[in-house]
């Protein structure tokens, strides 16, 4: 069975963003992006999607936040495009109900080849630290577009805005981990009917 990993780098004039992920790790991970609640999710990400997880960013942090965390997405979604390679064998499609406290949250993914973002989710304006909360969905954009996946976040209940977005981070991980993993029963086909994705 082939190393499913991948290493992206990718440098703007805005930002210098380098992520390394093995889709068949451990869940460990290794991530300063300057942004520390981000960190924080990005840990989160990684441990409930069992990848093993390597990310350095530099951003234009006196402007905001934006284009790390964006940025951050674009690079993520490459790295998962390119480490499920013809995506032969595996699920396809994920979903996961994640509570946190008082919120609740559903994530359901499809390895379509179709980049989308659909979001439910009200998050009102809020800093968290140096996490700017409205760049949660900007985040999810970057990621679906760019890992050409169908991703649909819905939010079932929720007050506290850490709790939403922490458990948006843990939903979309544990989906992508269920769609991302192996089915022995056709281990050696492309899940479509088309014959690919």
């Amino acid at each position: 069975m082939e190393s499913r990993t991948a290493e992206i780098h990718r440098m703007t004039g805005e930002t210098d963003v380098l992520v390394r992920i093995n889709l068949d790790g451990e869940g460990n991970s290794d991530v300063v992006t300057g942004i520390g609640f981000f960190d924080h999710m990005l840990d989160a990400f990684a441990r409930h999607g069992m990848f093993d997880l390597f990310v350095r960013v530099e951003g234009d942090l006196h402007v905001d936040g934006h284009h790390s965390i964006e940025d951050t997405g674009i690079v993520l979604g490459q790295a998962l495009a390119e480490a499920i390679g013809d995506k032969r064998g595996i699920v396809r499609f994920g979903s996961s109900f994640v509570p946190m406290d008082e919120a609740l949250m559903l994530a359901v993914c499809d390895f379509s080849g179709r980049g989308q973002l659909h979001w439910d989710v009200a998050i009102e304006p809020w800093m968290l630290g140096d996490f700017d909360s409205t760049l949660a969905k900007e985040f999810f954009i970057a990621l679906a577009t760019n890992a050409q996946i169908t991703l649909h976040v819905k939010e079932f209940a929720g007050e506290n805005i850490h709790h939403v977005i922490e458990a948006v981070f843990k939903s979309v991980a544990r989906a992508l981990r269920e769609a991302t993993s192996y089915d022995a029963r056709q281990m050696d086909k492309i899940p479509s009917t088309k014959g690919v994705l």
